[in-house]
């Protein structure tokens, strides 16, 4: 085994089952901190925590090679007074119980990557956001991001380093976008949404995986880094090479319009869909880090040869 333990803080969800894939042939042990325990299952382990207060899983911390946080609750809703609420909460408050546990280890682990978000960049059609000249926006969504960051790297976790990965939107077969970007495709609802040219910052599942392995490794990064593929893609491009990868040659569009009725009516919000994020992994194209999946036509393809 390549690392001795890896531990995945609220790492159930989509990306959690992904990383937990990844990392299962390379350590000892991965641990995963949950509110729900789970059997064991070879060297995958799950410990109960509930994100608020310190307790046993503490101890699991000692000695780790890696700790990612993926806490925080499921954007994809109504931004509500209860649910603002809820989603600030939700990433602020393990960060900062994480922080103080760390403070108390006599191992505390090597790597600490927070997995926050691309969308803390503003509205971009006319340039691409890196690390260095990316523009912060404005809005709720970037106020949980800046509040989150906040935290993370006001962390004093001197033995610790801390990567606050800004995380593209995660394309996979299993769950995520893709799927339900695939479901309008089928349906024959697979046309542009909005005016199609608001660009879709996207990363591979397995790219997403693959470079948390790569930071490790890779001790001079630390910081904020961008985890998107370095060739985003226009709204209404990303629809048609899904089309014509799946083989369905027309998909109705739609308009701004009917995607506000249609966010209020499954309780969303439309700029998950209308906001551009031209975003550039700039740091990882410096460091040389090797994409397996570069171009969004590859991506697709795989992830229609994988059959779950």
């Amino acid at each position: 085994m390549k690392y001795n333990k890896v531990v995945l803080a609220g790492g159930n969800g989509y990306l959690g089952r992904i990383l937990t894939g990844y990392y299962k042939p390379l350590a000892k042990e991965v641990i995963i901190l949950s509110r729900t325990v789970q059997i064991a299952e070879g060297n995958v382990r799950t410990v109960l925590w509930d994100g608020n207060r310190e307790g046993e899983w503490a101890k699991e911390l000692e000695g780790t090679d890696l700790l990612i946080n993926l806490c925080g609750k499921n954007v994809n809703c109504r931004y509500t007074l209860k649910n603002r609420e809820t989603i600030v909460s939700s990433r602020v408050v393990p960060t900062m119980l994480l922080a103080e546990v760390i403070g108390k280890l006599i191992q505390p682990p090597a790597l600490w990557i927070n997995v926050t978000s691309a969308t803390i960049y503003r509205h971009a059609e006319d340039r691409p956001q890196d690390e260095v000249h990316g523009e912060i926006g404005y809005g709720f969504s970037i106020e949980v991001c800046k509040k989150w960051e906040g935290v993370f790297f006001d962390a004093k976790t001197p033995q610790t380093r801390k990567v606050a990965l800004r995380m593209g939107i995660v394309f996979g077969r299993s769950d995520g976008a893709f799927p339900r970007l695939l479901n309008l495709v089928k349906f024959g609802l697979g046309g542009k949404q909005g005016d199609g040219q608001q660009y879709v910052s996207w990363i591979h599942e397995q790219d997403a995986a693959r470079c948390t392995e790569w930071l490790l490794e890779h001790r001079e990064i630390e910081g904020v880094v961008n985890c998107t593929a370095p060739q985003p893609v226009k709204n209404t491009d990303l629809m048609k090479i899904i089309r014509k990868a799946y083989g369905i040659p027309f998909g109705l569009p739609a308009p701004a319009w009917f995607l506000g009725m249609g966010a209020l009516l499954i309780g969303t919000e439309t700029e998950l869909i209308l906001k551009s994020r031209w975003v550039m992994p700039g740091r990882l194209l410096d460091a040389g880090y090797p994409f397996l999946f570069r171009e969004t036509e590859h991506a697709v393809k795989d992830i229609l040869s994988i059959r779950v």
